[in-house]
């Protein structure tokens, strides 16, 4: 009977309690602020905000000195170390029961185009290697929280390595410019850098691979760079040029099966700029070696990314 009175009374104050407001609340007390909480949970800065207000009503006391940045008051003080113990407890629970899956899952997450340009194709190859490893891939592109989301590792493109996590250089890169081979013939068959300026430009938004890292490289010196359609992914990027919609500046690791397949050109031949440690391999922070499966995967990404 007591035992009844009391899942009762858990039911209750879960159903009571604005958790998702207790969240935001609690990031916003380890970060510091509301524009550093909503970058932190990917929203945006009037989301917390709101949440923070809600959370205020409910409690029917403010938990800050309002029109002072970012200033606790006593309650608001107490009540954000509970909320991080708490969570942080919770974090430790799930971790525990995470270790209990089989010793041969592992979780990789990628970006969207490594993801389907670079590591999908190599599945099978894995699955024939290792048939034991279950692995699961997520796309993602951050890489906060790695551990609290399940993630084993992560590969990432960019200039690495990043803080409070385990960085490991995978491989190096190429760029070098592609179109389809449509609009190569339509276009005169260009051979020569210099054809590049009477050519539709489609820029992708990672500065790593902007046009302007070419012109520095090959020009011509008077290519503009301000027309032309801009893609948030390489993914998309390729995408485009495939369907002949301009000429891309695209990653070797990316685009090289397309190429290899005839739906994208390379105009200019050899022509193509390095990208030094342009991948790499993350794990979460830790002193403890990567379980033996873990250990696995890492090695056969390093067998694929020098092959």
């Amino acid at each position: 009977m007591v035992r009844g009175r009391a899942n009762r009374s858990i039911i209750q104050t879960m159903e009571d309690l604005p958790l998702n407001a207790l969240r935001v609340f609690a990031v916003a007390c380890s970060k510091g602020g509301v524009r550093a909480a909503a970058r932190a949970l990917g929203i945006a800065h009037s989301s917390v905000s709101r949440h923070l207000a809600e959370l205020e009503s409910w409690l029917g006391q403010p938990l800050r000195e309002h029109g002072s940045g970012w200033t606790l008051t006593a309650q608001g003080e107490a009540l954000g170390r509970a909320v991080e113990a708490g969570l942080h407890e919770i974090g430790n629970a799930v971790a525990s029961v995470r270790e209990t899956r089989s010793p041969f899952a592992v979780t990789v997450s990628a970006a969207p185009s490594v993801a389907s340009r670079w590591l999908l194709p190599r599945l099978p190859a894995m699955e024939r290697a290792h048939p034991r490893i279950e692995l699961s891939v997520l796309v993602n592109q951050r890489i906060e929280n790695l551990a609290a989301s399940g993630i084993d590792l992560a590969l990432r493109m960019g200039a690495g390595p990043w803080p409070h996590v385990q960085c490991e250089p995978l491989m190096s890169d190429a760029l070098y410019p592609v179109l389809s081979p449509a609009l190569w013939h339509s276009s005169g068959r260009p051979t020569r850098v210099q054809d590049l300026a009477a050519l539709r430009l489609l820029h992708d938004r990672d500065p790593q691979a902007s046009w302007d890292v070419w012109r520095r490289k090959f020009g011509p010196a008077a290519l503009s760079l301000q027309h032309g359609p801009r893609f948030a992914s390489s993914e998309l990027l390729l995408h485009a040029a495939e369907q002949g919609q301009g000429i891309a500046l695209a990653r070797h690791r990316l685009a090289a099966e397309s190429v290899a397949a005839g739906r994208l050109v390379r105009p200019f031949g050899a022509c193509e700029v390095l990208l030094p440690d342009a991948y790499w391999i993350v794990r979460p922070a830790s002193t403890r070696p990567p379980r033996h499966a873990v250990a696995v995967v890492i090695s056969w990404l390093k067998e694929q990314a020098s092959g």
